[in-house]
C-alpha cells in the first residue's frame, strides 16, 4: 500500500479537501483502489456538535459518523462510501488516551505527545489501511503547517515515513501565493516559509502544490524549486477554476499522476477522463445546453452566509442541473428575514422556480420556513424538503390545510397542543442526560416505498437505503387525519412504524424525506429525488415561460 499525505500552508480554507479528493479520483481513473482520510488537528471530539458556522457542514457516512465537509468531497469526488476510520480528531485521539489511562493500560506512565499520541495517531492510519485494503491511502492533515495542534498529526506522519520507507510515502504540500495588487506581482515568499517550516517538523514536500488566483509565471516556479529544494516540475499550479469539478483535469496538465507514480517507483499509468471531462464540457457551457433558461432555486435556512453550510445540498442541485441539462442558480433565502416580512426577501421567494428546505437544528427561523412551504403548496411551486424540511411540511399542512391551531414539533415548543413531530421515545433519556452527541438516529437505514409515488418514480425500485441525522420523528397518531386530508405517506421503514417520505396528492411535485439524500449524489450519478425534482422544475418552467 502506497500512503500520501496531503498538508497544507499559510493560511486555511485554500482547498486541501478538493486536492486530495482530486488526486484520488486521478488515481483511481488509472485503475487504482483508493480510499482517502482526513485527520483534524481540532479538540472537538466530533463536528456533530459545532455551529456550521465555525466548521461548515457536518457530513455523514453510511456507519452514521458525523464527519468534516471533505469527506463529502471525498466520496463525490472518488465515488466510494467512506466509514468512521476515514476521518478522527485530536478531540478523539485525547479522549482515547485519557481513558486508557484512568482505566490503567498504560501501567503508571508518564503520558506524553511522544510516544503516546503519535502511536495513537499511527494506530488509527494503520486500522484505516487494514480495513480498506486499498492500493492508495491518502491522508489530508487539517489545518496549517505551524498550527500548534497539528504538530503531533505531522510528527507521526514523519514517523511513518520512517518506518515505511520513502517509495511507499509522499508528501504533497499546498500553500498559497498572494496577489499584491499594488505592483502587479505574486509573491513566493509565504510559500517558502511554509515549505521551511515544514522542514523543521522534519518532512520535505515531494511535491508543491502552487494555489492562486492568477497564473503562474516560469520564473516563480524557478524561484520557489531553487528555494524549497524541489524539482520545478514537481511544482504545480493550481490555479482558480470555475469548477472544483475542474481541478484534477488542471492538476493532469502538469502530469501529476506521472510524478506521484514516478515517486512511488511504480510504472506510469494513464488515467482515464473521458466522463470527467465530458461533465466539465457541461459545466461550462453557456448558454445552457438545450437553450433551457436558468432555473432558480430558493434554500430557505438559518446559515444562508455561508457557503459551506449546505455544500453537500448545493452540490447535489448542480449535478441534477448537469442530468437535465439545465444551469441552476441557488438563491439563498434567510429563514428569520421572511418572518420579519422583509420585503427583499419576500420579493426573492416569489421568483424561485423551486424550493428546498435543507436539515437543521433548533427553532431559529421556523416560522419563516413554514410560511416558503406554504408558499410554494399554495403555488404548486416544486418542493423537495430534506429531514427539517420534511417535517416544516407537514407541521405546515396540518396547520394550514386541516385548520389546526398550535401545531408544531416538540423541538420548537416542548407544550404544543398538536406535537406533529416529535423525540423519539428511545431518545428522551438520552436528550436530559444531555448525551446529545449520542441522542440521534444516525447513518443509513432502509424504506420502502410505495409504488405509486413521486419516489418510487424516481428511484425505481421498492427498497431503499439512506443516510439519516435527526432526533425528532413523525407522530403516528396524526398520520391517519393528515393522509385522510390529502397527505400523502410514499415511504416508512420496513416495519411501517417510521414515516420516511411525504408527499402531496395534489401538487405536481412536493416531496419531503426525513433523510439526506444529498450525501450520497454524485457528479457524474445525480441522485434520483434532487434529479427528479430538477425535471419537474425544468417542466413546471417550460410549460409555463
Amino acid at each position: 500500500m502506497k500512503y500520501i499525505f496531503v498538508t497544507g500552508g499559510v493560511c486555511s480554507g485554500l482547498g486541501k479537501g478538493i486536492a486530495a479528493a482530486s488526486i484520488g479520483m486521478l488515481l483511481k481513473a488509472c485503475g487504482y483502489k483508493i480510499s482517502i482520510l482526513k485527520l483534524d488537528p481540532y479538540l472537538n471530539v466530533d463536528p456533530g456538535t459545532m455551529s456550521p458556522y465555525q466548521h461548515g457542514e457536518v457530513f455523514v457516512t453510511n456507519d452514521g459518523t458525523e464527519t468534516d465537509l471533505d469527506l463529502g468531497h471525498y466520496e463525490r469526488f472518488i465515488d466510494e462510501n467512506l466509514s468512521k476510520l476515514s476521518n478522527t480528531t485530536a478531540g478523539q485521539i485525547y479522549k482515547k488516551i485519557i481513558n486508557k489511562e484512568r482505566e490503567g493500560e498504560y501501567l503508571g506512565k508518564t503520558i506524553q505527545i511522544i510516544p503516546h499520541v503519535t502511536e495513537t495517531i499511527k494506530n488509527f492510519i494503520q486500522s484505516a489501511a487494514e480495513e480498506k485494503q486499498v492500493d492508495f491511502l491518502i491522508i489530508e492533515i487539517g489545518g496549517t503547517v505551524g498550527d500548534i495542534e497539528a504538530e503531533p498529526f505531522l510528527e507521526a506522519a514523519r514517523q511513518w515515513h520512517q518506518e515505511k520507507g520513502g517509495k511507499n510515502v509522499l508528501f504533497i504540500h499546498l500553500t498559497f501565493l498572494p496577489f499584491l495588487k499594488t505592483s502587479g506581482e505574486l509573491k513566493t515568499k509565504l510559500t517558502q516559509v511554509s515549505v521551511r517550516e515544514l522542514q523543521r517538523q522534519g518532512l520535505h514536500p515531494d511535491i508543491i502544490l502552487a494555489r492562486s488566483d492568477y497564473p503562474i509565471k516560469k520564473e516563480l516556479i524557478e524561484k520557489i524549486s531553487l528555494f524549497c529544494n524541489i524539482l520545478p516540475e514537481e511544482i504545480i499550479p493550481a490555479i482558480t477554476v470555475k469548477s472544483i469539478y475542474e481541478v484534477p483535469l488542471n492538476f493532469q496538465k502538469y502530469s501529476l499522476v506521472e510524478i506521484i507514480l514516478k515517486r512511488l517507483d511504480l510504472k506510469n499509468r494513464i488515467p482515464e477522463l473521458n466522463d470527467w471531462q465530458k461533465l466539465i464540457k457541461k459545466i461550462k457551457s453557456n448558454p445552457p445546453a438545450g437553450g433551457e433558461k436558468i432555473l432558480k432555486i430558493g434554500m430557505i435556512g438559518k446559515y444562508t452566509e455561508h457557503g459551506d453550510a449546505y455544500i453537500s445540498v448545493n452540490e447535489a442541485l448542480k449535478s441534477a442541473g448537469y442530468v437535465n441539462n439545465v444551469k441552476i442558480k441557488i438563491e439563498f433565502i434567510a429563514a428569520e428575514d421572511l418572518e420579519k416580512q422583509n420585503k427583499k426577501e419576500w420579493d426573492k421567494l416569489k421568483a424561485i422556480d423551486g424550493l428546498v428546505v435543507p436539515g437543521g437544528f433548533g427553532s431559529r427561523g421556523i416560522e419563516g420556513k413554514i410560511e416558503a412551504v406554504k408558499y410554494a403548496r399554495e403555488n404548486k411551486i416544486p418542493f423537495l424538503g430534506l429531514c427539517m424540511g420534511m417535517q416544516i411540511a407537514a407541521i405546515e399542512f396540518a396547520r394550514y390545510v386541516l385548520k389546526t391551531k398550535d401545531v408544531n414539533s416538540t423541538e420548537f415548543d416542548a407544550k404544543t397542543k398538536h406535537p406533529i413531530i416529535y423525540i423519539m421515545p428511545e431518545q428522551r433519556e438520552k436528550i436530559k442526560n444531555k448525551d446529545y452527541g449520542a441522542s440521534m438516529r444516525l447513518g443509513a437505514y432502509p424504506c420502502v416505498l410505495n409504488k405509486d409515488s413521486l419516489a418510487y418514480k424516481a428511484y425505481k425500485q421498492i427498497e431503499i437505503s439512506e443516510r439519516h441525522r435527526h432526533r425528532y420523528e413523525f407522530n403516528n397518531e396524526y398520520r391517519e387525519i393528515l393522509e385522510q386530508a390529502g397527505l400523502k405517506i410514499s415511504g416508512t421503514s420496513p416495519d411501517g412504524k417510521l414515516v420516511e417520505i411525504i408527499e402531496l396528492k395534489d401538487h405536481p411535485w412536493f416531496v419531503g424525506v426525513q433523510f439526506h439524500p444529498e450525501f450520497k449524489s454524485q457528479p457524474l450519478r445525480a441522485h434520483p429525488l434532487f434529479r427528479d425534482f430538477i425535471k419537474a422544475t425544468k417542466n413546471k418552467v417550460t410549460s409555463n415561460p
